[in-house]
């Protein structure tokens, strides 16, 4: 099988599905480039690339580069979408969401239940996220616990290039707006990636390793830095299932109760500060639906309550590690 970047299999989901529909259109600041400029028309691509190479295809009618100004863009997006175009949005950093938040949790997740079920919105969201690229409080954050509280949005944080490819297809195709979250830090990442185009269906989760000691439930870049740990505890005899559950709405609840009732034991990594995080909604699901079955407490591992430092010291210490999360494993371990 092909070996693939994290931007390639974006880059590829996208190609594929302009290419099986018109409908599709891509929405955003610089993601054709060149515009007005001498030289190369397809100049950039996007903050880190992923849409290069499209313009050349499919035309400035369809790559459509917008001005700096994300109220715009996802209104553009949402009105597209209901006017029966299948529109891709790159909101570029997720950080820039409180520009535009109205446009997507007051109207486009609303409008198929406003409408009684008459309205669609197929509708694409794509935005980074995360830290380790030493880009400050403004340009780091994880914020997929907004989108996930609310009603009517679909969210999706592929971590690796397979699932990023099969994932962005599924949420072109689907006909509700979709939150496609990307970490930074993964572009370059590389993957067994098909050449033909694939569909995951969300809310399924993937068990990136089996184990019966742990179970740790891990979001995005935390997926990879959980199998490290695991891969290293398994040379201490720990043995860690590791549940990526792909998308965070819907959330495949029933894969990580089963592995609760197997193992007895939870760890949740999650990117982002610890109140009202990710990690904190599948442990307070966890005790509420799988209590009996745990021979522990539940270990959360967050980033602290604190925006995202500059300083490259600071911020490796900010974020999740490999060392914290073997930590927490084999803290629980021992209860």
């Amino acid at each position: 099988m092909p070996q693939k970047s994290y931007r390639q299999a974006l880059n590829e989901a996208l190609r594929h599905e302009m290419r099986r529909d018109s409908r599709v259109i891509l929405i955003g600041e610089d993601i054709a480039g060149g515009a007005g400029c001498e030289g190369e028309e397809d100049a950039y691509g996007g903050v880190l690339g992923v849409t290069k190479g499209l313009v050349g295809e499919f035309g400035r009618a369809r790559v459509i580069d917008t001005p700096i100004s994300e109220s715009a863009i996802m209104g553009a997006t949402a009105g597209a979408a209901l006017a029966g175009l299948r529109p891709v949005a790159d909101l570029m950093f997720v950080d820039f969401l409180g520009v535009c938040f109205d446009q997507i949790f007051n109207q486009a997740a609303k409008f198929r239940y406003m409408f009684g079920g008459k309205a669609v919105t197929p509708m694409v969201m794509r935005a980074m996220i995360g830290g380790g690229f030493r880009a400050g409080g403004q340009h780091s954050q994880t914020l997929h616990p907004m989108f996930t509280m609310v009603p009517g949005l679909k969210v999706v944080m592929p971590s690796n290039p397979y699932d990023a490819k099969g994932l962005l297809i599924q949420a072109i195709r689907d006909d509700d707006p979709v939150i496609f979250l990307e970490h930074k830090a993964m572009y370059d990442m590389t993957g067994d990636v098909p050449d033909e185009a694939y569909a995951i269906p969300f809310g399924e989760a993937k068990i990136t390793r089996s184990g019966d000691d742990v179970t740790v439930v891990a979001f995005s870049l935390m997926v990879d830095r959980a199998n490290q740990a695991a891969d290293l505890l398994k040379k201490e005899g720990i043995s860690v299932e590791v549940i990526d559950p792909r998308t965070t709405s819907p959330l495949d609840l029933d894969t990580i109760l089963e592995s609760i009732e197997n193992t007895g034991r939870l760890v949740v990594v999650d990117e982002s500060p610890p109140r009202c995080s990710l990690a904190a909604d599948v442990a307070a699901q966890v005790a509420e639906h799988g209590f009996e079955h745990l021979e522990a407490p539940i270990i959360q591992v967050t980033c602290p309550h604190t925006p995202s430092p500059f300083s490259p010291t600071l911020e490796d210490l900010y974020m999740p590690s490999v060392d914290r999360i073997a930590d927490a494993i084999r803290k629980v371990a021992k209860k």
